[in-house]
Protein backbone atom coordinates (compact mmCIF):
# COMPACT_ATOMS: atom_id res chain seq x y z
CA UNK A 1 0.00 0.00 0.00
CA UNK A 2 1.40 3.69 -1.09
CA UNK A 3 1.61 6.25 1.54
CA UNK A 4 -0.85 8.96 1.12
CA UNK A 5 0.59 12.27 -0.42
CA UNK A 6 1.31 14.75 1.81
CA UNK A 7 0.09 18.43 0.70
CA UNK A 8 2.56 20.58 -0.64
CA UNK A 9 1.00 23.45 -0.43
CA UNK A 10 2.33 26.94 0.94
CA UNK A 11 -0.05 27.06 3.62
CA UNK A 12 0.23 22.99 4.15
CA UNK A 13 4.02 22.90 4.46
CA UNK A 14 3.61 26.34 6.57
CA UNK A 15 0.65 24.77 8.98
CA UNK A 16 2.87 21.38 9.38
CA UNK A 17 6.07 23.99 10.34
CA UNK A 18 3.58 26.36 13.13
CA UNK A 19 1.34 23.39 14.42
CA UNK A 20 -1.12 25.58 14.57
CA UNK A 21 -3.05 23.46 16.82
CA UNK A 22 -1.05 23.51 19.69
CA UNK A 23 -1.91 26.88 20.95
CA UNK A 24 1.86 27.54 22.81
CA UNK A 25 1.98 31.30 21.85
CA UNK A 26 2.45 33.23 24.51
CA UNK A 27 -0.75 35.80 25.15
CA UNK A 28 1.55 38.99 23.95
CA UNK A 29 2.58 37.01 20.87
CA UNK A 30 -0.78 35.94 20.24
CA UNK A 31 -2.15 39.52 20.18
CA UNK A 32 0.61 40.73 17.88
CA UNK A 33 0.21 38.41 15.49
CA UNK A 34 -4.13 38.89 15.60
CA UNK A 35 -3.13 42.84 14.85
CA UNK A 36 -1.34 41.87 11.87
CA UNK A 37 -3.32 42.61 8.75
CA UNK A 38 -2.57 43.95 5.19
CA UNK A 39 -2.22 47.46 4.92
CA UNK A 40 -4.64 49.69 3.20
CA UNK A 41 -2.72 49.89 -0.27
CA UNK A 42 -2.34 46.16 -0.46
CA UNK A 43 -6.33 45.97 0.30
CA UNK A 44 -7.00 48.25 -2.61
CA UNK A 45 -4.12 46.15 -4.57
CA UNK A 46 -6.70 42.94 -4.03
CA UNK A 47 -9.48 44.47 -4.62
CA UNK A 48 -8.46 46.12 -7.82
CA UNK A 49 -6.74 42.41 -9.01
CA UNK A 50 -10.48 40.93 -7.52
CA UNK A 51 -12.40 42.55 -9.53
CA UNK A 52 -10.32 42.08 -12.78
CA UNK A 53 -10.02 38.68 -12.15
CA UNK A 54 -14.26 38.24 -12.00
CA UNK A 55 -13.92 40.09 -15.60
CA UNK A 56 -11.94 37.20 -16.56
CA UNK A 57 -9.13 40.38 -17.81
CA UNK A 58 -5.94 38.96 -15.54
CA UNK A 59 -2.34 39.13 -17.38
CA UNK A 60 -0.34 36.54 -16.06
CA UNK A 61 1.96 38.34 -14.40
CA UNK A 62 -1.29 39.61 -12.33
CA UNK A 63 -2.24 36.45 -11.96
CA UNK A 64 0.72 35.46 -10.27
CA UNK A 65 0.19 38.90 -7.81
CA UNK A 66 -3.08 37.50 -6.80
CA UNK A 67 -1.91 34.03 -6.30
CA UNK A 68 0.54 35.66 -3.77
CA UNK A 69 -1.93 37.85 -2.05
CA UNK A 70 -4.07 34.18 -1.48
CA UNK A 71 -0.98 32.35 -0.50
CA UNK A 72 0.12 34.90 2.22
CA UNK A 73 -3.58 35.25 3.44
CA UNK A 74 -3.58 31.69 3.74
CA UNK A 75 -0.63 31.51 5.99
CA UNK A 76 -1.87 34.70 8.05
CA UNK A 77 -4.78 32.62 8.62
CA UNK A 78 -2.77 29.79 10.00
CA UNK A 79 -1.27 32.30 12.31
CA UNK A 80 -4.30 33.80 13.44
CA UNK A 81 -5.70 30.43 14.26
CA UNK A 82 -3.08 29.24 16.50
CA UNK A 83 -2.77 32.54 18.16
CA UNK A 84 -6.78 32.73 19.00
CA UNK A 85 -6.48 28.74 20.08
CA UNK A 86 -3.31 30.09 22.32
CA UNK A 87 -5.36 32.51 24.03
CA UNK A 88 -8.34 30.20 24.31
CA UNK A 89 -6.06 28.21 26.51
CA UNK A 90 -4.81 31.05 28.63
CA UNK A 91 -8.59 31.28 29.41
CA UNK A 92 -8.57 34.39 27.85
CA UNK A 93 -10.41 33.93 24.54
CA UNK A 94 -10.74 36.05 21.51
CA UNK A 95 -13.37 38.95 21.60
CA UNK A 96 -15.95 37.98 18.31
CA UNK A 97 -13.03 36.25 16.62
CA UNK A 98 -12.02 39.94 15.51
CA UNK A 99 -8.57 40.62 14.78
CA UNK A 100 -7.07 44.16 16.16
Amino acid sequence: MQPTPIAQTDAAVFGRLIKPNHGDFSPTAAREILSLQFDDDDKARMHQLSLKAQEGTLTPDEQAEIESYRRAGSMLGVLWSKARLSLIRAGLGVANGHHT
